[in-house]
């Protein structure tokens, strides 16, 4: 009999509805393979609702449409009805006690059996409590029947609560969509006036060639002039003619050597900051012209490096290498008057047949010389003189595009970008704190911590 009254417990699980918790009146089978009533399945797929839903297992679903009556399911719940309406009957003869053939008419709490009247008087359940089964199953059903209502109100909350969160869903979408928009908007503006300044810059560049060259030929054509003049005719304006040449000529080296354009970009730093690697230097790439730091941290030019040595770099190489991905890091050079930065990878797609030294490695470099700061790069085009040294560079790698880039962290601009380098192998960021100035005792160059950021107001503070 325990096996029958399994089977159906098991049965009845499967004829029974999630929804109602009653037998299937019209089962109908959505895709995912639950079942439910008709009735109950159209009242929880209302109309109006955003998203329609499987009660049971919350699958999506785009059609609207109430599948048809499933024949078989609904052929099983009649058969599982009858059989247990079947099986109850059959157990009506078990109402009463076995050992002392009355009815069980009483209901042990503790042991939570029936029992009949001689049953409680046995030694085993004296001190138990005791109730009338038809008072002991009115508790119980009170008490069920209370829970009930409370998981009908939690499953209404839970379904309003639901289709709150839908909705906050879609109207939070369209506010970070309106936000991402501005935000584009707002940099496209910004772009338009960076453009506008690089072209106002440009024409005044221009100009300024423009008349130093006007001024380079009026002092060729004055002087020329001047050769054909007799020796007395030429000596009075001779030594004012010597004096205005000497300065157009000091004035070239200003005139025709580029400046180093600034042009911020809001949020750049920001957003290559998603990208900061911790990086730390390898002591055993280095040689006795450089040392590194106990924290792997900074390098640093020993004294022993003489300024009129033939080999004017002593790089230091990081320990981390990197085949993938891109990646940032931000190097504190405030102390070091000339300094190196860039990468190092041991081979390249194609060779190139000169200067194979430069094609390996992609660097930046800082030179100070005739009281200025100059930034070169090699290989590249870069020659440019600054208004005053960097306290710290940004540097960012691309491995898939082959793309290396420097910025100016404090300023927030490019300085230079390297594109298209091809990469084969794993790449490794190279330093360089050199070579010293004479009679300059210069500082560590530091590798900038993860969490550590530079804006003006901290800069101008030091």
């Amino acid at each position: 009999m325990a096996a029958i009254v399994k089977f159906l417990k098991e049965l009845q699980s499967e004829i029974t509805c999630s929804i109602c918790r009653g037998y299937f009146c019209e089962p109908v089978t959505i895709r995912c393979g639950h079942s439910f009533c008709r009735a109950c399945l159209s009242s929880s797929w209302r109309v109006g609702a955003p998203a329609l839903s499987c009660p049971e297992c919350r699958q999506d679903y785009q059609d609207r449409e109430i599948p048809l009556v499933n024949r078989c399911l609904a052929e099983l719940t009649e058969l599982g009805k009858e059989l247990s309406s079947k099986i109850l009957q059959s157990t009506e003869g078990q109402s009463q006690c076995v050992t002392h053939k009355k009815l069980f008419k009483l209901f042990c709490e503790e042991d939570q059996t029936a029992l009949c009247v001689t049953c409680c008087e046995t030694p085993e359940h004296k001190s138990h409590k005791i109730s009338p089964v038809q008072e002991a199953a009115h508790k119980y059903k009170k008490e069920l029947e209370h829970i009930q209502s409370c998981l009908g109100k939690h499953l209404e909350e839970d379904e309003k609560l639901l289709a709150q969160e839908e909705r906050l869903a879609v109207h939070w979408s369209l506010i970070f969509t309106g936000e991402f928009h501005n935000m584009h908007h707002l940099l496209m503006e910004e772009e338009n006036l960076c453009l506008e300044r690089i072209r106002q810059k440009q024409k005044a560049s221009q100009d300024r060639l423009s008349q130093h060259m006007q001024s380079l030929q009026d002092l060729m054509q004055e002087l020329q002039e001047t050769s054909h003049q007799a020796d007395l005719d030429l000596l009075p304006d001779a030594k004012q003619l010597l004096g205005r040449s000497k300065a157009v000529l000091a004035q070239r080296a200003k005139a025709v050597t580029p400046e180093l354009r600034e042009h911020p970009i809001p949020g750049l730093i920001e957003m290559l900051n998603r990208f900061r690697v911790d990086l730390t230097l390898d002591p055993r790439s280095t040689d006795s012209y450089v040392s590194v730091s106990w924290d792997l941290k900074s390098a640093k030019a020993e004294e022993d490096w003489q300024v009129n040595t033939e080999d004017s770099c002593h790089p230091v190489i990081a320990r981390e290498a990197f085949s993938s991905g891109r990646k940032y890091w931000e190097v504190d050079v405030t102390q070091v008057p000339q300094w190196l930065l860039g990468i190092y990878t041991p081979f390249l797609r194609r060779k190139r047949a000169r200067n194979m030294k430069c094609s390996f490695v992609f660097l930046l470099h800082c030179v100070k010389k005739e009281g200025g700061y100059y930034l070169q790069t090699c290989p590249g085009p870069l020659n440019h003189r600054m208004k005053g040294p960097l306290p710290r560079v940004g540097v960012y790698l691309e491995y898939s595009s082959g793309t290396l880039a420097f910025y100016n962290v404090l300023r927030s601009s490019l300085i230079y970008k390297f594109h298209s380098i091809p990469f084969t192998v794993s790449v490794k960021p190279i330093f360089c704190p050199g070579p010293p100035l004479p009679g300059i005792n210069p500082g560590p160059m530091t590798l900038c911590p993860v969490d550590s950021h530079l804006c003006a107001c901290c800069y101008s503070s030091q």
